[in-house]
């Protein structure tokens, strides 16, 4: 039974397709009838008419960045909509967006789980690989090892402090457009900010409630 935040993306490869408006039914019906049922809130939904095998597509950049805003999972008619390229769907699993696939509802956990599983093998067996040539060279007389510590440097002290100050940042960059519309509607206070995106269902970047504290933070960002 379908519950939380929802982001619909509906694709179709030709442009005949799209017109027509077909494919897109269908695969509105079978979303549809995925989330029957059941406390969930769609917050978005996205259409796109792209080449699957395309992973650059503007319309499901947005989606996977909804998702983020959302805190929601990504819904998909079937999962061939979304890629079939098995990278792209273990990169979406790093990136933290959760998603499920109205045709298999437990893709997100099985199909990505196994492919998870199948790239962790491979990094083992390179791993055993790399160990046996290892042992195989210092069993040649070949000298190993040597100083493998590292001392950072007042400029990689800097990069590090540059680094985390802009991931800080692109995180309320994120924000920017909902607290745009906010401002613009007479909400400007810390408070009614704050207040606002918590009704919206919009969770923070730790995916807690809003607090005036937080809200300051990330207008001190936005405006810097």
């Amino acid at each position: 039974m379908a519950s939380g935040n929802h982001v619909l993306y509906y694709r179709v490869s030709t442009a005949r397709q799209g017109a027509s408006g077909l494919g897109l039914d269908a695969q509105r019906a079978a979303v549809a009838a995925f989330l029957n049922g059941g406390r969930w809130k769609v917050c978005a939904e996205f259409e796109e008419i792209e080449s699957g095998k395309r992973d650059d597509r503007p319309a499901l950049a947005k989606a996977i960045e909804a998702c983020r805003l959302y805190g929601a999972r990504l819904v998909i008619a079937k999962l061939d909509r979304l890629s079939r390229d098995a990278h792209f769907l273990l990169g979406l699993e790093k990136a933290g967006v959760d998603f499920a696939a109205a045709d298999m509802p437990n893709a997100n956990r099985l199909t990505v789980g196994i492919m998870a599983m199948v790239a962790e093998e491979e990094r083992r067996m390179i791993g055993a690989r790399t160990k046996a040539a290892l042992q195989a060279a210092k069993a040649r007389g070949t000298v190993l090892g040597g100083f493998r510590g590292y001392i950072p440097t007042k400029a990689d002290t800097e990069a590090s402090k540059a680094a985390l100050a802009a991931r800080g940042v692109e995180q309320a960059s994120r924000y920017a457009p909902v607290i745009a519309e906010l401002r613009a509607a007479g909400i400007t206070s810390a408070n009614g900010i704050a207040k606002a995106l918590n009704e919206r269902g919009i969770p923070t970047a730790k995916g807690g409630q809003w607090q005036a504290v937080q809200v300051q933070r990330v207008l001190a960002r936005l405006d810097a």
